[in-house]
């Protein structure tokens, strides 16, 4: 919230009332409404179970409060089974890559579009123009809340140190970041920073998890402390590494870690139940 104007008013007496320093705040030059103090999203914490697939047919069964699934390849009715069966869902959308493969890849000019991101179909995309980006996001994000979604996973959020195939910096990465959050926001929904490690320090508190892939595997999972800190969940994930190399430091981290194949299907292998 911007700050108040600078005006002083003199109340002779007693303390104002409320609603009179209300008012008198307003004339002063604050015209934002104090900002409410609870937001009424979900916020998951630090440790909970959860289970990530993104392709094969969805398995509602995994007796887990999370599951993460694909926000265009499932309807309404999927989302409200499970939350039937007491889960919370996140929707997952590629927010930094155009997919060739969705129902609105037509509507991304090609100007937008860069490198592959080396993924079969994707591109890059050039995050600096929010100009053409903003109201594809905001479509994207929108279809999740009228789904019913508790979430979004923006995926691609890290274009900034990839060949993409523009100039893209650190600051225009923050930038779009920041306003990816913004509009999961302004739908109700929760919202997690996808990887992009480097910039945790910034955007955590724009976030209200984290979702991360191979930290274990590449020594980096110390940089997410950040969320856990904060109260926030890190949902990670490795493809390469045996539980046996990941669960202790994970568990001492606070992460909420499985084992998955690349292909993100109903397989998982989750840590041991009471290894330290």
């Amino acid at each position: 919230m911007r700050a108040c104007g600078t005006a002083r008013v003199t109340w002779p007496g007693p303390a104002l009332p409320v609603t009179v320093a209300i008012l008198l705040a307003l004339l002063a030059g604050c015209t934002s409404a104090p900002e409410p103090t609870g937001t009424g999203r979900w916020g998951p914490e630090p440790g909970i179970g959860w289970q990530w697939q993104l392709s094969g047919r969805l398995d509602p069964t995994v007796d887990v409060p999370v599951y993460d699934i694909d926000g265009f390849e499932h309807k309404a009715s999927a989302v409200a089974d499970l939350h039937r069966r007491g889960r919370k869902v996140i929707c997952y959308l590629s927010t930094g890559a155009w997919e060739e493969f969705r129902p609105d890849a037509g509507k991304f000019p090609a100007s937008v579009r860069g490198k592959s991101n080396g993924w079969a179909g994707e591109r890059w995309l050039d995050i600096r123009r929010t100009d053409v980006l903003e109201p594809l996001m905001e479509a994207r994000i929108a279809m999740c809340a009228k789904k019913g979604f508790d979430a979004v996973e923006p995926d691609n959020m890290d274009g900034y140190r990839n060949r993409t195939g523009f100039p893209l910096t650190a600051a225009d990465q923050l930038r779009y970041n920041r306003l990816i959050a913004r509009i999961a926001h302004r739908h109700g929904l929760a919202v997690g920073l996808k990887n992009d490690l480097g910039q945790i320090p910034e955007l955590e508190p724009d976030f209200d998890f984290a979702v991360n892939e191979q930290c274990a595997q590449y020594g980096e999972c110390d940089a997410l402390t950040p969320f856990v800190k904060a109260g926030k969940a890190v949902f990670h994930v490795e493809y390469e590494l045996p539980v046996a190399r990941f669960c202790a430091g994970s568990k001492r981290l606070g992460l909420s870690s499985l084992r998955k194949r690349y292909e993100l299907g109903v397989w998982r292998q989750e840590c041991p139940k009471g290894r330290s």
